[in-house]
């Protein structure tokens, strides 16, 4: 098998993100594909399971594979990406609006969650996400004040991140990530534009400095068809 799958991988994944295949539209046979591309069935059918597995074909046995909706976009899970950096590859209009900044004493469930001291200093900042017109972000984010002493409405609008590697020549390291889907709150159904969806995807981050301190607890809530979040793994052995 030749890395022709990829060709065929990345023509299909171009046509679909520019619009150029709408959704629902069928893709050529396997056979079809193999004749155009004059390689094998193995290989096409290699390029089509890749971009299901991307979220860019369904495959219906029996009846083909046809274009998925991708009115979303990618979040990666293995990353450490701000919205900034985001929202820059996306190529929208979007806009973050700080809702609360406050410097507060953690109380016993943030201390465990950043496990430190109930009543240290932490800063709280809440933010909403807005993309192409649509608020479909809400940002619920903790630092310690030790890691972060002063923080601004200017710099919360722009890059948290950006600010603590670029001025306070911090580095931030990795991230452990939980997922899960969730009853939206009042919170919620207030500040986000849920178009009557029932749930939102959560995204806890635990964030680590280079040496290994826990210094940021966030929730992120998504509404949920505006993103995908992606992943790829292999499997050695």
């Amino acid at each position: 098998m030749d890395n022709k799958y990829l060709q065929i991988y990345h023509d299909y994944a171009g046509k679909i993100e520019s619009g150029a295949l709408r959704p629902q539209v069928k893709l050529p046979s396997e056979h079809e594909l193999s004749q155009q591309y004059g390689t094998s069935r193995e290989t096409v059918r290699k390029a089509l399971h890749l971009l299901s597995q991307n979220g860019f074909i369904q495959k219906i046995k029996g009846k083909g594979s046809f274009v998925l909706p991708i009115q979303q976009w990618d979040f990666p899970v293995s990353g450490l990406v701000s919205f900034k950096e985001l929202s820059a590859k996306m190529g929208k209009p979007s806009r973050t609006r700080v809702i609360e900044l406050e410097a507060m004493a953690a109380d016993e469930e943030l201390a465990s969650q950043l496990r430190v001291n109930p009543a240290e200093p932490v800063w709280k900042v809440v933010r909403t996400r807005t993309i192409g017109g649509e608020t479909i972000i809400l940002d619920k984010d903790y630092f310690l004040q030790d890691t972060i002493p002063e923080l601004t409405v200017e710099i919360c609008e722009d890059s948290i991140y950006q600010y603590l590697e670029e001025v306070l020549d911090i580095p931030i390291s990795f991230a452990k990530k939980v997922i899960t889907v969730e009853e939206p709150t009042p919170e919620d159904r207030r500040l986000l534009d849920l178009e009557g969806y029932p749930m939102v995807v959560v995204v806890r981050n635990y964030v680590h400095l280079e040496d290994a301190t826990l210094f940021q607890y966030t929730e992120s809530r998504h509404r949920p068809d505006k993103f995908r979040f992606i992943d790829f793994a292999r499997r050695h052995g």
